[in-house]
Formats: C-alpha cells, structure tokens, sequence
C-alpha cells in the first residue's frame, strides 16, 4: 500500500507517546505474520537501540543480531557485547578488499553508484540516463558531483551491501529469520521513498521486514532514551551525531564538523589508519576542495 508525503508529515508531526504506540502496533503484526521468526538489526547505534528496547518490552526473547563489519568504533562494539542474546556476523570480505576491488564510497549511496555506472557500464543507454536523465530528467548524477567522473581512483556504492547487508541476507536464509530494521524516513531521500512506496512494514515474499520507526524523528530518539533513561553507546557524548562505519565517507561534504578530524581527536589510531593505511587524505581532499570549488563557481 502506498503513502503520501502528507501522511508522513503527520506521523512525524505526532507526538512521541501516539508513536511508540504506533510503532508497538507495526511491531506486534509484523511479528505475529511471521509466527516470531524475527530479528532485531542491532548496530549498536542510539536507533537501534530504541528499536531493540522497544520490541524486546513487548517480545523479550527475541535475537539481536550484530554485523561487526571492522569498521565500527570501539565504544559501539562494546555497547553491542553488554547485550545478552546478540548474534555477531562478519562479512566474507574486509574493508580494504572491498576499496581495491570496487572503490571508495564517497558523497552519498546514490551517487556513488551513478559514478560508478557512468565510469563502467557498457550500456550507452545506462550512462546517458546517469549523464543526462530519462525523459523525465530523473536518475542522472547532479551536476555539482560530474567533476567526480575524472577522479583517479575508483568510487563505488557497493561496500554497505559487501559488509553489512550480504551478511545480513545470508543468515536471513540460513536462519528463516526476518528483521526489524530502525531506520527513519527523516533519515534520507531513499529511506523516505521507500516508506512511501511500502509503508513501515513489508510481506513482500523473500524480502520481508518491518521498519517501525520509520515516522520517528532524531529527537524522538533522543527523547525515549533520556525519557526510559536507556543507556547507549558512549561514543555519542564525544561529539558524534552518527556513529556508522568510521572509514565512510558518505555525506562528508555536507558535515558542519569534520568527523576525520573529531576522529584524529579521539581516536588518533583509528585516524592514523585510515589517512595512511587507507589512503582516506587525498580521497577527502578531492571530494571536498573539488566540490566546494564547484559550487562556488555555479553561485
């Protein structure tokens, strides 16, 4: 069933006693159609963890399950091992693989993947539509990242499905387990078209999941976990507002605070890794000299 963006805006307008309420509700039918084969994708993150508390206050037993990908801040993993009934996986490639094989993951998801179809696709009819657009002017790289076309080293979308869903996907048939997932509309444009198109809970054969605070906003996460005075993961009191992969470089350009140079604060080794091991300094430096370039000459 489809959603408009108006119903979105209601639901986000709620306030957070009439969500939880909703959420309860998404969370008990999802559970119930699946007969309680399900999990929890637990990343250790403050999303996740309201996710994890509040199925858990309705449905105690049910599995956490943790992807440690190597590239999550120390304090996130052991938040993630104070918790009893989690499952650890890992991908089968590491991080450095995946740069060498496929490329960096840099601006967002989305353009990372255009990049990387404009720069290696066969299909002329593909790379016109990242180029330029369909008929519609819809799926083509925005201008302001074409610059990227050029760069000398590999981009790629592709490390988020390598580490973290392929994981995911694999134990999902192993086990017949499937996940409740704490992702937000609010979180970004994609996130926000899938809601749209397949509201908070999905049946669909095969691909089925339940993303119930899908209408949540951050505050609404910040205000359960003080208001159950909840624990989470200590990284969030040194200044980080997402504490995802370290080494990811997805939305840097967009950041108030550098999160590389917050990281050469806090977690010099961790810095000294990726700026010379991964070779993050010249990538950073490109992307973001080159596209402030770019948009100051357009205004």
């Amino acid at each position: 069933m489809k959603h408009t963006a108006t119903e979105l805006k209601q639901k986000q307008s709620l306030p957070l006693e009439a969500k939880i309420k909703m959420s309860i509700t998404r969370i008990k039918a999802f559970y119930e159609n699946l007969d309680g084969d399900v999990y929890v994708s637990f990343s250790g993150g403050k999303d996740s963890t309201v996710l994890l508390h509040l199925v858990r206050s309705i449905y105690p037993d049910v599995k956490a399950v943790f992807v440690d990908t190597g590239l999550e801040f120390p304090e996130i993993k052991r938040f993630v091992r104070s918790f009893e009934n989690v499952e650890i996986l890992k991908p089968k490639m590491p991080f450095p693989q995946v740069l060498e094989k496929y490329g960096y993951p840099v601006i967002s998801k989305e353009n990372a993947q255009k990049l990387e179809e404009i720069r290696n696709t066969k299909s002329d009819k593909l790379k016109n539509k990242r180029l330029y657009g369909d008929e519609k002017g819809n799926g083509k790289l925005p201008e302001k990242w074409k610059f990227a076309i050029d760069a000398t080293f590999k981009i790629s979308g592709k490390c988020c499905n390598i580490m973290k869903k392929n994981p995911a996907r694999d134990y999902e048939k192993k086990s017949g387990l499937k996940p409740f997932i704490g992702t937000m509309a609010s979180d970004s444009w994609l996130r926000r078209s899938n809601w749209l198109e397949n509201g908070c809970n999905s049946f669909n054969s095969g691909k089925e999941k339940s993303n119930p605070l899908s209408f949540w906003l951050e505050s609404d996460i910040w205000d359960y976990l003080k208001g159950f005075k909840i624990p989470y993961a200590e990284v969030y009191d040194m200044g980080y507002e997402r504490t995802g992969c370290v080494f990811c470089m997805f939305g840097l350009e967009k950041d108030e605070t550098d999160r590389f140079e917050m990281l050469k604060k806090t977690h010099p080794k961790l810095y000294a890794y990726c700026m010379n091991k991964l070779g993050l300094r010249k990538i950073i430096d490109y992307i973001k000299d080159r596209g402030i370039q770019h948009t100051q000459g357009k205004e």
